[in-house]
């Protein structure tokens, strides 16, 4: 005997009696009225088709794809993968998904997310179910997620944030939830982590998208799946068709079916949803320590990548160096004293740091072993000071006018400027000639397959006297 559809059989839709416990169902496609028909008859008479407000909502911010994306923090070019979880066991939070390690599959995914993607070129966030959030708890969530939000994963609130964040993705790595069902009717590419056809209706639009998305192979290296994910995506025609037979149509049927059944008439203004609203800026700063990997490409030109996770092999970049770049800011304490780079983010004129060349001079004192201290002071712009030299700020030059940011993380350019400075030796005079250069040409800095052009500048008299 087949298992009762959640939601549509009868112990759910009629009470003791076997009358209907609701005056009007609400349904999104007649699809889901002729399966309510044959699972559960005497329910089939309140059954009324009035679409999909959450869907008619998303629809409708569309046009704020890019401006989402900038409240995550994700930059030109860069990608944003979003991790989706229901709540129940077999879902990709539970222990169903196809991720080695066991059980702990977020763990096992996020630990690999770390290993293999560098974090300029790639962005994280996972959305979890609401009920996944109350039967754990808020602390205990976060605990779980702790070290992945320390190298960037955006955290997103489960009832006022996930829609902006689907919206604003490049991928979705799921399960069979309605986000994830949501992200592929919007046409994004979905790779399924979890597929427990078992517990589905096999009738519904649902089962028929999970036998037919592409699904995370759990051997393989997570990056290449991704990249031939979107690479190769077609949306598939289910989803989209299925999610509702009104798209639009919401919030008229809505309210004419509530007035009626108050039996009162409607106002004359049309009818409307509230928009979704701008989420608040994340950036996404790593405090993890940062194995960063460079390979100068030709004078003042140099490739850069950084990784959240595992040291990364330098045998993938011929001529490749390393150096380790630490937040100020990171758990990771112990690290500061083996870093290259120290860096941080914050105003220029945050009054707790002097500014940003005392903070600089303060860094450089403090860890004998680091070369290079950079203090983040905008989009676009860092202030650095190299052991033994005088302050300098490094400034992205704009790729496009429609570019209202830099598409790098600044300190990726200090790590760049670090790089740079080494090829040359690290006698004095070796590395004052490495700056002058650079300071009269600028760099050129590659992240992926951007290519990045900065200027290395003085300070001004004022900025270098405070």
């Amino acid at each position: 005997m087949p298992a009762p559809v959640f939601g549509l059989a009868p112990q759910w839709l009629l009470s003791p009696r076997g009358t209907p416990v609701a005056d009007v169902l609400v349904l999104s496609h007649p699809e889901q009225y002729e399966r309510l028909r044959a699972a559960c008859p005497e329910a089939a008479p309140t059954a009324v088709l009035a679409g999909d407000p959450c869907y008619d909502r998303i629809l409708a911010a569309r046009p704020f794809r890019e401006r989402f994306r900038r409240a995550l923090g994700v930059r030109p070019g860069q990608r944003l993968v979003l991790l989706n979880s229901t709540w129940n066991p077999e879902s990709l939070f539970g222990d169903g998904g196809e991720v080695p390690d066991g059980g702990d599959v977020v763990a096992a995914l996020l630990n690999r997310v770390a290993d293999e993607f560098p974090v300029d070129e790639y962005r994280f966030a996972a959305v979890l179910h609401p009920n996944i959030w109350h039967g754990h708890g808020p602390g205990q969530i976060r605990a779980w997620l702790d070290r992945a939000r320390r190298g960037g994963l955006a955290l997103i609130d489960p009832l006022n944030g996930w829609r902006q964040a689907l919206l604003a993705a490049d991928a979705v790595i799921g399960d069979h939830g309605s986000v994830t069902f949501y992200a592929a009717a919007l046409g994004t590419p979905v790779l399924l982590g979890a597929v427990p056809l078992h517990a589905l209706d096999p009738d519904a639009p649902i089962s028929a998208f999970m036998r037919e998305a592409p699904r995370l192979a759990p051997d393989a290296p997570l990056l290449p799946q991704i990249e031939e994910l979107i690479g190769r995506h077609r949306p598939l025609p289910g989803p989209a068709g299925f999610t509702t037979s009104v798209p639009g149509e919401s919030a008229a049927r809505l309210r004419k079916l509530f007035y009626s059944m108050m039996g009162v008439p409607e106002p004359g203004r049309p009818a409307t949803l509230e928009p979704l609203p701008l989420p608040g800026y994340e950036p996404g700063t790593a405090t993890v320590p940062l194995r960063v990997l460079t390979r100068v490409l030709g004078p003042g030109e140099i490739a850069v990548g950084r990784w959240a996770g595992a040291r990364p092999e330098t045998g993938s970049a011929p001529d490749g160096e390393l150096h380790i770049a630490v937040h100020e800011d990171t758990r990771d304490v112990d690290q500061l004293d083996l870093a290259d780079v120290v860096l941080r983010d914050g105003a220029p004129d945050d009054p707790r740091f002097g500014s940003p060349s005392i903070w600089t001079a303060e860094v450089l004192r403090r860890h004998r072993d680091c070369s290079l201290a950079a203090y983040v002071t905008g989009p676009s712009t860092c202030v650095v000071r190299v052991r033994g030299a005088a302050p300098l700020r490094i400034v992205a030059m704009p790729v496009t006018d429609t570019e209202g940011v830099s598409a790098a993380d600044p300190a990726v350019y200090a790590s760049a400027l670090h790089a740079w400075l080494a090829t040359g030796g690290h006698a004095p005079g070796a590395v004052g000639q490495r700056l002058a250069q650079a300071v009269a040409d600028g760099l050129a800095v590659r992240t992926g397959d951007r290519l990045h052009r900065v200027r290395v500048v003085p300070l001004t008299p004022e900025e270098a006297a405070a």
